[in-house]
């Protein structure tokens, strides 16, 4: 009687073996094919040069035609550092649309620091219908009685950003759009920032401070 049991033993062990060495066999392709498809499923930024590009491009001449048709609620800013004769292509250009307008007099300088209400977000993406937002500084819903601004100094931003800062007047809110040549360009070591990007900013100039002032406490 032990020794049917003996061979039923050894050819389940010969079977056992064949599976292994067929799941081993399996498995890389496997691998492979999982890794293939989660690549597919996570291009998040398809064309993404080419997207932000025409989108900036698109942004720019609807934004002269309506500045050509008397709308003041739109601005298009040159880049602070460029010479009017330079600046001559739309990524020169910051493109800005005037959400609540200021009362306050005088704008902040390139050696200034500011406090600001803001939010940044990227243009819609796969998985983000309304433009992945990397960076903020409140909380939920913007509510200027309980968001505490944050701290910059002016000169230490993206051109695009500084560009924009050295227009606003305090009480000014602005949505800003930012090409990827006056942001963060072709490369980012960012992990939330793809290369590329148009950038675009809710802001809100809350204060500035003149060069050698301290920044007070905010209350």
């Amino acid at each position: 009687m032990q020794q049917p049991h003996n061979h039923l033993t050894v050819a389940r062990s010969k079977q056992l073996a064949a599976r292994i060495a067929t799941l081993l066999m399996i498995l890389p392709a496997l691998f492979f094919a999982s890794c293939h498809e989660n690549d597919d499923t996570e291009e998040e930024f398809p064309d993404w040069q080419a997207t932000n590009e025409a989108y900036y491009d698109n942004l720019y001449a609807q934004a002269k035609q309506r500045i050509a048709a008397g709308d003041t609620s739109w601005k298009i800013i040159r880049n602070w550092s460029f010479e009017e004769s330079v600046a001559t292509e739309p990524e020169d250009f910051v493109i800005v649309q005037v959400l609540e307008e200021g009362t306050g007099s005088g704008c902040p300088l390139y050696t200034d620091s500011v406090r600001i209400h803001y939010s940044a977000r990227l243009l819609p993406s796969t998985s983000y219908s309304d433009g992945y937002e990397f960076s903020k500084s409140y909380y939920g819903t913007y509510d200027p009685a309980t968001a505490v601004p944050s701290a910059f100094y002016v000169g230490d931003l993206i051109d695009g950003f500084t560009t924009a800062l050295m227009h606003m007047h305090i009480g000014d809110r602005w949505k800003v759009y930012i090409p990827h040549q006056l942001g963060y360009g072709a490369s980012t070591s960012s992990s939330t920032i793809q290369p590329y990007s148009t950038l675009i900013y809710d802001v809100t100039l809350h204060s500035y401070y003149r060069a050698g002032t301290d920044l007070p406490d905010f209350n």
